[in-house]
């Protein structure tokens, strides 16, 4: 069968859609994967053929946030609701926008049997439901409320009339697509999940598999020693000023910490560290997370699903989009705490960790998430029922 992966050009968005893909191409399928050219090295590497679809996603918020008339740098300070409004245009129409246009010629070039489009991907799949070809829409985590999708619904559905489409049919999560939900139920947000009723495409549990590009893991990370927390904020939203409190925080227990600096960052400007803390560019968070006593993040969707799925608790510090969601959910089902903007001083985020560390029942709580992922269908179970 002949597949078109697509997905934005970010790495919250492309990670969680590579188990699948992989597992499409393991099973003979032919896997073309759609997304902006920045991201076509990574889908060149993993021997998949890039197709040039879609804009890059900081400068569709650029955009965005330049007509709003704020400061790019306040996007730290704004109000969450501001900002997952700015989202949703950003997702519902400007990114969306350019992703159909791009696939218009090519769907019929490529001639794909289905399109796997990612939640977030509305503009592939609106393409594929112009060319009449069958869609799957994949989660890359929990839906957050509903707040993002529902904000950019309300600009697809300008955009689905101009293409010919009736807006009420493309209404609701996944583009009246089945939705493949990495998300465990018990995380999942229940408006959304009460929104698949007998009338509409099914939701289609999919166990989360975490990506990670190859990089060293240090040696040090599978010594015998004091506990080892892994500190990382993403590679959107991360923002020095927190990385630096939270490495403060982190040097005053007694542990080893793993600081992944990520695209955003320098590793090297990050400043005078404790002895106990290491700071890496990049590293292979799937590899790290099993060895982790304690994970330290921003609270973006795979990272959050990435240890919960190791049984690893968290200490989450929101900074934007769906982080703040993620936070609440992890908090509701026992397996962390969270610290908003404001509350993360050195002297909180050492607090809490250390609670963490000592508390085993934050623990017991993300080893149970563990176990309700493990038994979620593996890409390959779900790439057998929907595409074989």
């Amino acid at each position: 069968m002949r597949v078109l992966v697509a997905s934005i050009a970010a790495h919250g968005h492309t990670y969680p859609l590579l188990p699948f893909a992989i597992a499409a191409r393991a099973a003979g399928h032919d896997v073309s994967y759609a997304t902006a050219p920045s991201f076509h090295p990574l889908v060149e590497r993993l021997g998949f053929r890039p197709v040039a679809a879609g804009g890059e996603i900081g400068e569709a918020f650029g955009k965005v946030w330049a007509e709003s008339g704020r400061d790019p740098s306040a996007r730290f300070s704004t109000p969450p609701d501001e900002v997952m409004a700015m989202a949703g245009r950003v997702f519902g129409e400007v990114l969306a926008r350019r992703t159909a246009a791009d696939l218009a010629p090519v769907l019929p070039e490529l001639r794909p049997e289905v399109v796997v489009h990612e939640a977030g991907d509305l503009g592939a799949g609106l393409a594929a439901k112009v060319a009449g070809v069958r869609g799957l829409c994949h989660g890359f985590g929990r839906v957050a409320g509903g707040k993002m999708l529902a904000r950019a619904g309300d600009h697809v559905a300008g955009l689905a009339a101009e293409l010919g489409l009736d807006p009420a049919a493309v209404a609701g999560p996944g583009l009246g697509d089945p939705f493949l939900d990495i998300c465990p139920r018990t995380l999942q947000d229940p408006a959304f999940l009460a929104a698949f009723t007998p009338d509409r495409a099914p939701r289609v549990p999919l166990r989360p598999v975490p990506f990670a590009e190859p990089a060293p893991l240090p040696a040090w990370v599978t010594e015998p020693g004091p506990p080892l927390v892994y500190l990382t904020l993403g590679t959107a939203f991360a923002e020095g000023g927190v990385l630096r409190t939270a490495i403060a925080g982190l040097g005053r227990l007694p542990a080893r910490v793993l600081v992944a600096a990520g695209p955003r960052i320098d590793a090297a400007q990050v400043g005078d560290l404790p002895d106990s803390v290491r700071v890496e560019q990049w590293v292979p968070q799937a590899e790290v997370l099993p060895h982790a006593a304690l994970v330290v993040h921003h609270g973006g969707s795979g990272t959050t699903l990435g240890a919960l799925a190791s049984g690893v608790p968290q200490l989450v510090l929101p900074q934007g989009a769906d982080q703040f969601d993620n936070a609440e959910a992890v908090v509701t089902v026992g397996a962390g705490r969270r610290l908003l903007p404001g509350e993360a001083t050195v002297e909180a985020v050492a607090d809490v960790a250390a609670a963490l560390l000592a508390d085993p029942g934050p623990r017991a709580s993300a080893a149970g998430t563990a176990r309700e992922i493990a038994a979620m269908p593996s890409p390959a179970e779900v790439v057998a029922e929907l595409l074989d």
